[in-house]
C-alpha cells in the first residue's frame, strides 16, 4: 500500500475515534458505567467511563478496513482476540466493579492468547557475553510483561488526558524507532503502532482536562496491553538495547509503578493498596493545577523518549553510561519531589553532605 493511502487512513482513524466517542458516551451512561467521586477520585461530578471502548472500536476498523493489506491474517486475528478479552474484563470492571483477582483472571487470558496464538514471546537473550535461549522460562517472562506493563499504565490514570497523552508519545516515539530500525518484513509493527496512535489522538480532545469521558480500565488496560505486546515485538531476541528502549520509553508509568510499590514496602502498606501519592498526586500537592500536571508529565515522557532515541544511535558502553546517569537523574527528581517521601531522600542527603564538607574545608576568604 502506497505511504500517501497509509496516512489517509491513519487520518481517517483519528477522525472515527473522534466521531464514536460521544457514542460511546452516551452508551456508558446508559449501561452505568460512571465514575462517582470519592476520597481518591479527582473528578467532583459523575463522569462516563469506558472511553477505551472508542478506541478499540476505530482501531480495530482500521486494521481489518482501511489498512488490511499491511498485517498477517493469523496475527491479526489472534490480536483481535485478546484485545477483545481485555476490552469485554475492563467494561464489566466499569460497570461492575471487578476484584484484583478477577481483573488479573482476564489479563492472564489475554496474555496467553498473544503467546500461543499470535506467537508474540520472547525467546532469547543476546547480552554481551551472555547468550541462551529462554526455554521454558519464556512463557511467565512474556507474561510479566504484559503485566507489568498493563498495569504501570493502570496506576497513571488518574487525571483528565494523562494515561491518553503519555501514550500517544510512548507509542509514537516506539513506532518511529521500529520504522527505522527494524527490517522491511516488520513495516506491518509500526503501522500498528501508528494505527493506534491515530485512535488514541482523535480520543484525547474529549478526555482532555476538563474531560467530557474517561478511559476507565476499559481504556487503560487496552492501551497498557497493546502497549506491551507491541514492544514486545521487538524483544523476541532480548539484545541490551531491544530490552532497554520499550523500558525507558515507557518511563513514566514503569517508574511510577516501582517507586509506589518501594514505598508500599517502606511505609508497611500491601502492595495493592491504593494511595494518592503517585506522581500526578505529588505534583498537584506541590501547587500545580490539574492541567499544569498533566502537561509536566507530558515534558517528562518526551524526555523519556528522546532519550530512548539515543540507544540505537549509541555504542554499548555509550548505552551503558547513557542508562547511568538516566537512572541517576531520575532518583534525583523522584527523591526532589518526596515520591518516596519527605525523609527518603539518600542521594539528596548524600549530595548535601558533600556540599557542605566541601564548603567547610574550603571557606571563603
Amino acid at each position: 500500500m502506497p505511504m500517501f493511502n497509509i496516512i489517509v487512513s491513519l487520518f481517517v482513524t483519528m477522525l472515527i475515534s473522534a466521531g464514536i466517542t460521544p457514542f460511546v458516551r452516551k452508551l456508558a451512561f446508559v449501561l452505568g458505567a460512571v465514575d462517582k467521586p470519592n476520597a481518591r477520585r479527582v473528578n467532583k461530578t459523575a463522569m462516563p467511563t469506558m472511553g477505551g471502548l472508542a478506541i478499540f472500536l476505530a482501531f480495530t476498523f482500521a486494521t481489518f478496513v482501511l489498512l488490511r493489506p499491511q498485517f498477517n491474517t493469523h496475527m491479526l486475528f489472534s490480536l483481535f482476540l485478546a484485545e477483545a478479552v481485555i476490552i469485554i474484563t475492563g467494561m464489566i470492571d466499569d460497570i461492575k466493579e471487578l476484584s484484583p483477582k478477577q481483573k488479573l483472571f482476564g489479563l492472564t487470558i489475554a496474555a496467553l492468547i498473544v503467546y500461543f496464538l499470535a506467537g508474540i514471546r520472547m525467546t532469547e537473550v543476546n547480552l554481551p557475553f551472555v547468550h541462551f535461549e529462554l526455554g521454558w522460562l519464556s512463557l511467565p517472562i512474556t507474561i510479566i510483561w504484559i503485566l507489568g506493563i498493563t498495569n504501570a499504565l493502570n496506576l497513571i490514570d488518574g487525571l483528565d488526558g494523562l494515561a491518553t497523552g503519555v501514550s500517544i508519545i510512548a507509542l509514537f516515539t516506539m513506532g518511529i524507532i521500529g520504522f527505522f530500525f527494524l527490517t522491511v518484513s516488520e513495516v506491518g509493527t509500526p503501522i500498528m503502532i501508528f494505527t493506534l496512535v491515530a485512535a488514541l489522538i482523535g480520543f484525547l480532545p474529549h478526555n482532555f482536562h476538563p474531560a467530557k469521558i474517561f478511559l476507565g480500565d476499559t481504556g487503560s488496560l487496552y492501551i497498557g496491553f497493546m502497549l506491551s505486546v507491541l514492544s514486545l515485538q521487538g524483544l523476541k531476541n532480548v539484545t541490551f538495547v531491544a530490552l532497554v528502549i520499550p523500558v525507558v520509553i515507557l518511563g513514566v508509568p514503569i517508574t511510577d509503578t516501582a517507586y509506589a510499590i518501594i514505598r508500599r514496602k517502606l511505609n508497611n502498606k500491601p502492595i495493592m493498596q491504593a494511595d494518592k501519592h503517585h506522581l500526578h498526586h505529588r505534583l498537584m500537592q506541590m501547587g500545580l493545577s490539574h492541567r499544569q500536571t498533566v502537561l509536566v508529565i507530558y515534558g517528562i515522557a518526551l524526555i523519556f523518549s528522546m532519550i530512548s532515541l539515543l540507544y540505537p544511535l549509541s555504542t554499548f558502553w555509550g548505552n551503558v553510561f547513557l542508562t547511568i546517569f538516566l537512572l541517576l537523574g531520575l532518583e534525583l527528581f523522584v527523591e526532589s519531589i518526596g515520591l518516596l517521601g519527605p525523609k527518603r531522600a539518600p542521594l539528596l542527603h548524600m549530595i548535601r553532605s558533600v556540599v557542605k564538607k566541601l564548603a567547610k574545608d574550603n571557606p571563603e576568604t
